[in-house]
């Protein structure tokens, strides 16, 4: 029987990040709005839509409300790859997102930098018992041997993902962003250009912002990480991450919190 109860929806920025995702739903059904393809079915016994933020803020912002809107989407994954900024933060790592900013923001001197102006915030926090629960999921996750793969010492690291329009390519950038962060008082673990776009959205829609999706508006964000900020070349034998090849890990139908299955990591 086909789950009618309101979409969980999976964003991811690229196509890659999402790959395999489709073939794996059960009644997929296309449809098209705000030029994007969303994909609604079922998953694991759950209702999903599927969809492609596209890159930056403002893109994943309209892909964000349209879920929202045009849906009915009631929990929001976000998954993809993105670059790490902390010290102990290594390639192949998992980085599940406590809370969000946008390093790019500056409204000053009307507002702090950093600052949303109106929102009286720098960051929008997840929902704490959910985003404890995806973490250790993707502890768990990484205990698999077959899901280790060519990253032995990969671990899941919980903390602040920074989003910004721009590309953090060269190790000097990501210094510098580090140490701006620092000194404004914020330890970034990841940077991406996405995720704190999708949070300000939930945040908008007077919602508990969530890591993990609850049974409001919410969002939630995995990331794994291809490079220090990619400041090293891009490993031969990397591929790139999608919910896909985690899914398999959590078909268990007695997990306390079904609505994880094949959620939990990258």
């Amino acid at each position: 029987m086909r789950n009618t109860a309101a979409p969980i929806a999976i964003l991811s920025a690229l196509a890659e990040e999402q790959h395999g995702l489709i073939d794996q739903l059960r009644n997929p059904k296309k449809i098209t709005h705000a030029n994007r393809d969303f994909w609604l079915g079922e998953w694991h016994g759950h209702a999903v839509v599927l969809a492609l933020s596209k890159i930056g803020k403002v893109a994943a912002a309209t892909t964000a409300a349209a879920l929202i809107e045009r849906f009915g989407a009631n929990r929001i994954v976000f998954t993809g790859v993105a670059g790490g900024l902390a010290p102990g933060v290594k390639v192949g790592d998992v980085v599940v997102g406590q809370s969000f900013m946008q390093h790019d923001m500056d409204a000053s001197p009307l507002f702090a930098r950093y600052e949303v102006p109106l929102h009286g915030k720098t960051r929008f926090d997840g929902d704490a018992a959910l985003t404890a629960a995806l973490f250790k999921a993707s502890q768990a996750a990484l205990a698999n041997a077959l899901v280790r793969g060519a990253y032995e010492a990969a671990s899941v690291q919980l903390g602040l993902i920074a989003s910004g329009d721009r590309f953090v390519s060269s190790a000097a950038e990501s210094q510098r962003l580090r140490a701006a962060l620092l000194q404004a008082g914020h330890n970034v673990l990841a940077v991406e250009m996405e995720g704190a776009a999708v949070a300000q959205v939930c945040c908008d829609y007077a919602c508990r912002l969530l890591r993990y999706a609850p049974f409001q508006t919410g969002q939630t964000t995995v990331r794994t990480l291809i490079s220090q900020a990619l400041s090293t070349r891009w490993p031969a034998n990397m591929r790139w991450p999608s919910l896909m090849g985690f899914s398999r890990h959590y078909k268990n139908r007695s997990c306390s919190r079904p609505y994880l299955l094949g959620y939990s990591t990258i």
